[in-house]
């Protein structure tokens, strides 16, 4: 014999409903610089995507093992006479983003290239120091 359920369609209206995300129209989201991060023998490589935005408004920083990319893409007041804007989904804002490698760079050896709205960073890695041992007496 079947089992019975009883079946309330409030039920399955109300389920998950605090969990669900709500999607309040189309705005969009503040995007993220995608990075690829390749290590060599004595560098890491990194890759980052910044589309749309000038080398002018990227800035990195180095501090040990973490690098930080940020940049501002800056939005252009510019509309015709007779034109209206209807809709727009491109980001204006600062974006940034920050990642640990697994060892320190050498900061004066470092380079950066930027070409068709990709970053390239070249960080050599700084010389290993031997750990030193105490004795103790």
């Amino acid at each position: 014999m079947a089992n019975l359920t009883r079946y309330d369609p409030l039920d399955d209206f109300f389920r998950g409903f605090f969990v669900r995300p709500v999607e309040m129209g189309n705005m969009p989201e503040a995007p993220s610089v995608k990075i690829d991060v390749k290590e060599q023998d004595k560098a890491f490589v990194v890759h980052a995507e910044m589309p749309g935005i000038k080398k002018e408004d990227i800035h990195v920083n180095i501090d040990g093992p973490t690098v930080s990319i940020s940049a501002e893409r800056k939005q252009e007041k510019e509309v015709k006479e007779g034109e209206r804007v209807l809709r727009t989904e491109r980001y204006f804002g600062k974006i940034s983003r920050s990642f640990q490698l697994g060892q320190d760079i050498d900061e004066g050896q470092a380079s950066a290239k930027f070409n068709d709205g990709v970053l390239e960073l070249t960080l050599p890695k700084k010389a290993a120091t031997q750990s030193k041992r105490l004795t103790i007496d």
